[in-house]
């Protein structure tokens, strides 16, 4: 995201897959926030970190076709994903850019809203990306901001495994300067970028056998793996045998997956 793409989860195939599969399976929760927003037709607004399409079909719906819709994201490959998902949905309004959310080069108070999904918790110094897309947005325009806490998510029964990779994700997260628990004070950070009427919301889910989310712990390790072991996190073998229990645990229909928490702010800039 800065001088060298510090995006936490990487740009592999599988990560983009996971993203692509994300988009649905998180889109009813966007959706109810971006309801709760009142979101005009005509609108023109911003999506940082818009990754392989995102929300940009949801924001697309709501400013309608005198609207428009500007997606921003750092690496190339996604973009190049973002265009083929708009293209592929007509979404005439919606454009994507390859750009930095620290440093978007748009135009001050220029958007009539700007919005951010599950980007914070994946880059360091989340605080100057709150503080860019503040500054994109006009006076009296809204912000959402969509994030996570990694913290909760658990299994029942436990498994001894997860504990164990996880604390090595966490770790290597904290080597990057990243804060996996970010989504707990996004109201800090919108506060003290000068938001105000800020409203926040925390959603948790349990996920039933065969749901596709049920698999994200999964993905969140084996995404990582390189990287894990490379800087030293967890060993090679460690890794591959921990997150070979935690496949056939996740396979099991009577294992309760509880997700992590998600929180949802939306504020609005003073006029």
């Amino acid at each position: 995201m800065t001088d060298s793409d510090s995006y936490l989860l990487g740009r592999t195939e599988a990560e983009a897959e996971r993203l692509k599969r994300q988009i649905m399976t998180l889109a009813p929760d966007s959706r109810e926030q971006l309801d709760r927003l009142g979101i005009r037709p005509g609108e023109r607004v911003v999506d940082l970190g818009c990754g392989p399409g995102g929300v940009l079909h949801l924001l697309a719906e709501r400013v309608g076709p005198g609207g428009s819709v500007l997606g921003l994201d750092r690496g190339h490959e996604f973009v190049a994903l973002a265009r083929r998902f708009v293209a592929e949905r007509g979404l005439t309004q919606v454009e994507v850019r390859e750009g930095d959310a620290y440093d978007t080069g748009l135009p001050k108070r220029s958007f009539d809203g700007a919005h951010m999904r599950l980007l914070l918790v994946n880059v360091p110094e989340p605080e100057r990306v709150v503080r860019e897309a503040v500054s994109l947005v006009r006076p009296g325009g809204w912000v959402a901001s969509f994030e996570a806490d990694y913290v909760p998510h658990c299994f029942d029964p436990p498994l001894p495994a997860w504990s164990r990779l996880l604390e090595a994700y966490t770790a290597h997260a904290r080597a990057q300067g990243i804060d996996l628990s970010v989504g707990r004070r996004i109201h800090r950070l919108f506060r003290g970028a000068g938001v105000t009427d800020i409203r926040v919301d925390a959603i948790i889910h349990v996920f039933p056998a065969g749901h596709e989310r049920r698999g994200f712990p999964r993905s969140l390790i084996a995404n990582s793996r390189g990287k894990l072991v490379e800087g030293g996190f967890v060993a090679r073998d460690d890794l591959e045998r921990d997150l070979a229990a935690l496949e056939s645990h996740l396979s099991r229909p009577d294992v309760q997956v509880t997700s992590n928490l998600f929180f949802r702010l939306t504020g609005r800039l003073p006029d």
